[in-house]
């Protein structure tokens, strides 16, 4: 299933950037996220809407 077909579209990946450190964004599909290695969350996608809120975001290792 692309990611279009999620109702999440890639493209809009090139405007994104991490809230907390501006660093550029990885798309996990599986998982319906945004994830930012630099700031250690991973941010959610809601019915094809990034969720960019910090307090919204999941900690990663």
């Amino acid at each position: 299933m692309s990611a279009e077909d999620r109702g999440f579209d890639r493209h809009m990946l090139e405007a994104l950037v991490c809230p907390v450190t501006k660093a550029q964004l990885r798309y996990d599909l599986a998982a319906q996220e945004l994830i930012s290695r630099p700031a250690h969350l991973a941010f959610p996608i809601r019915n094809g809407i990034p969720v960019m809120l910090v307090d919204e975001a999941r900690e990663i290792e």
